[in-house]
């Protein structure tokens, strides 16, 4: 049985899921101040089913050992799961773009510490 959908992120993955099948997705978790936007940590996930919600995630999360504010999401590739060292490739490539540009977080899926939709303002890119 699905668990029911109670955050934004639920959503999304399910959505996601619904139409991509199993994937992989990369992400970031972010330190956000009133004024920036730090990425802190980043791994990546093979999303196999939507049964997955956002406590799940949380815990994931706390394991990082920083103290983060927002994630971001991407999917790793239009192909659905990708292999690990491609995933790996992919992750690393996306961090050292992260890090010079951050409005390239309006291209994933932007999520507060409660799993609800953020919005990216242009001030807390730099």
């Amino acid at each position: 049985m699905t668990p029911p959908i109670e955050t934004d992120f639920d959503e999304w993955l399910a959505a996601t899921h619904g139409e991509a099948g199993d994937f992989t997705m990369l992400f970031v978790l972010l330190g956000i101040t009133e004024t920036t936007v730090e990425p802190l940590r980043a791994a990546w996930l093979h999303v196999v089913g939507d049964e997955t919600r956002w406590p799940e995630m949380a815990r994931l999360f706390a394991g990082a050992g920083v103290d983060w504010s927002a994630v971001v999401f991407y999917r790793a590739g239009r192909e659905g799961l990708v292999p690990d060292a491609e995933a790996r490739a992919r992750l690393n490539a996306l961090t050292r773009k992260l890090h010079e540009d951050r409005t390239l977080i309006r291209e994933g899926e932007f999520f507060n510490a409660e799993g609800l939709r953020l919005r990216l303002d242009d001030e807390q890119t730099h």
